[in-house]
């Protein structure tokens, strides 16, 4: 790339946002967002011109990282882990009264969100893990006075959906074959009966998301007899389903309903890029005039109770993310802040999409990212892996890419099979292919890369975290002769001490794990064969490791078990660990720590450029 682009500091890629995420009081009269205080991310709140704000919260260790309004409009709620263990405990913030309460302060339990709903403003339905740690019962839990009252002992759900009084009447049950049902009930003394049951290729695919207003249907994605989950109402006295919204390519990505009638207002599809179709001719023209009004992706992140004014963020490529309010009557736009408004002061690079054909004829689909100003043509290359692996990469501003971009590199991200969002049949063809196809697919892009005469095929590394950790070290173990070196973050090494040590609140979806990677139970050799360990004698590349000691996913054990194997054969490596991270970092000396470490590897062994 030109000598002239300017580097971009680490700081500002991976630091703290200046602010981000608003949200909207109940009466539209104030916001609260997360900013910096002291250095660490923490609750403020103001009018809804950002006046006379003030911080609320007084965090100083990991920093607070989600907030949203109770419909009470007094209070603010957001979740905090202890070092990443994901062992989450919800938190109220008191505008009125002051002072910052745990509401869930309970070792060793996991609190979730259930339901928040703007007509029991004082409730909020929490599922905690209290009595038994791999089922989250339901708990109404009373903001006034922080009294918990269970209204459900959990029967095996790993999901449930509230009705509009509040009364949790579907669930979401893995069946033992590694499917899905969805289980109603009328009341809440009524039985529970089956709804929709599926196989395991239709499981990840179908879920459920709403009732209606009378609560006589549930709306559903679901893939049963299509190849992408479409939505879908279902009567639930007659079990009759209506498709609402279906594309034959791409699943359902997500629903807005309208606030008050429940009705669907649009669906969303993730194509290259997010596709919003409106059902209601209520908010087409907001629609309209919202895609037209900025450069980017438009999400609508939520609204006040009327309705007549919403926050909106534009997602852009090579820029920060910016937010607006939006009022509808007058069909205006109010800009708030840029997350990260120095970024506009640099040349960012741009996220293409591209597609090819693995070996075996599948089709896959991907974003490639060349350095600002420059060709792709011959350029050193990183190979970036998502995780999950049941998850995808989307086109839009990424800091791990604009990094990498501006420091030389071609950056190649590819949904491999596996990867979700492209329907049932792509999704299932990753089926116990950890290490195959899902590998080779992999190789497949990098040789693609290399035929477009984009990549230089002595300079690629291959990088990811959680799976796309996975990935690297398969990368250099089974197809040791392929990169010029390997980051690995937080990746497993073995896959069956993987899946016997999952979180316990896994172990009701373990099935599925048993069917997409295999069975540590029955098929131990099968899975020692697809586990980097098996080959780390094989390491003949630069690897660098990353760990969280407190990840709950995958354990330190997963790191250091290959670590160890390494250090037996004598083979370099270097290897970090953070006494005070989980599945991924959080705290930014620890991001600073890990990338600068990361962006002298690759200097070293691919050529780019570093931050001194």
């Amino acid at each position: 790339m030109s000598a002239d682009v300017p580097l971009v500091p680490r700081e500002i890629l991976f630091g703290n946002p200046e602010r981000d995420q608003p949200s909207l009081s109940p009466d539209g009269r104030r916001l609260a967002w997360l900013a910096p205080d002291d250095g660490v991310l923490n609750v403020w709140v103001g009018g809804a011109d950002l006046s006379d704000a003030r911080v609320v919260t007084a965090d100083r260790d990991r920093g607070i990282h989600t907030v949203a309004w109770a419909h009470d409009g007094r209070h603010l709620l957001y979740v905090q882990d202890a070092g990443g263990d994901e062992n989450w405990r919800l938190h109220a913030v008191d505008l009125e009264g002051g002072g910052d309460r745990d509401l869930t302060p309970f070792d060793d339990v996991q609190a979730r969100v259930v339901a928040l709903d703007k007509r029991f403003p004082d409730d909020v339905l929490v599922g905690l893990n209290r009595d038994r740690p791999e089922l989250h019962d339901v708990y109404r839990l009373h903001l006034p006075t922080g009294e918990l009252t269970k209204v459900l002992e959990n029967p095996g759900f790993v999901g449930f959906v509230v009705d509009t009084q509040l009364r949790v009447r579907a669930g979401l049950a893995p069946t033992e074959d590694g499917g899905m049902s969805i289980m109603v009930r009328d009341g809440e003394d009524d039985p529970w009966r089956t709804l929709l049951e599926v196989g395991h290729e239709d499981a990840l695919g179908t879920g459920p998301i709403a009732f209606d207003r009378d609560g006589g249907n549930l709306l559903c994605i679901s893939s049963v007899g299509a190849n992408a989950s479409e939505l879908v109402r279902i009567d639930l006295a007659k079990g009759d389903q209506d498709v609402i919204a279906a594309d034959p390519r791409y699943d359902v990505a997500d629903v807005r309903l309208h606030p008050d009638t429940l009705e669907v207002e649009w669906v969303s599809f993730l194509r290259e890029r997010v596709h919003h179709e409106p059902l209601d001719e209520a908010v087409q023209a907001d629609l309209a005039f919202l895609a037209d009004a900025e450069h980017g992706e438009v999400a609508v992140l939520g609204e006040d109770h009327a309705d007549t004014t919403w926050v909106v963020g534009y997602r852009r490529d090579d820029g920060p993310a910016r937010y607006h309010l939006y009022d509808r009557r007058a069909r205006e736009l109010t800009f708030l802040f840029e997350d990260r408004p120095a970024l506009g002061g640099y040349d960012l690079a741009r996220m293409e999409p591209f597609s090819l054909t693995a070996r075996d004829g599948l089709e896959l689909h991907g974003y490639l990212t060349a350095p600002h100003g420059a060709e792709p043509r011959g350029l050193p290359t990183v190979l970036l892996v998502h995780g999950g692996p049941w998850a995808r990469d989307t086109w839009g501003y990424h800091p791990e890419v604009q990094w990498l971009a501006n420091r030389g590199y071609l950056v190649l991200q590819v949904n491999f099979r596996g990867s979700t969002g492209y329907g049932k049949d792509f999704l299932n063809a990753g089926d116990r292919q950890w290490g195959e196809a899902m590998h080779t697919d992999l190789l497949d892009t990098v040789d693609w890369a290399v035929e477009q005469g984009h990549a230089d095929p002595d300079l690629v590394a291959i990088y990811g975290g959680s799976y796309g950790g996975y990935a690297a070290l398969a990368g250099v173990t089974f197809t040791p002769d392929r990169f010029a070196c390997a980051v690995d973050l937080v990746g497993p090494s073995n896959l069956k001490t993987l899946i016997e040590s999952v979180p316990p609140y896994w172990a009701p979806m373990i099935a599925q794990f048993h069917n997409r990677v295999g069975n540590p139970e029955t098929e131990e050799a099968f899975l020692w064969e697809r586990s980097p360990l098996s080959k780390a004698d094989q390491v003949a590349r630069p690897l660098l490791i990353a760990q969280g000691a407190n990840d709950p996913r995958v354990k330190q054990a997963e790191s250091e078990q290959f670590v160890a194997a390494l250090t037996e054969q004598g083979i370099d490596h270097e290897y970090l660990l953070f006494e005070d991270e989980g599945h991924g970092f959080v705290k930014p000396e620890n991001k600073m720590r890990f990338y600068a470490a990361t962006e002298s590897f690759l200097a070293k062994h691919l050529g780019g450029r570093q931050e001194p």
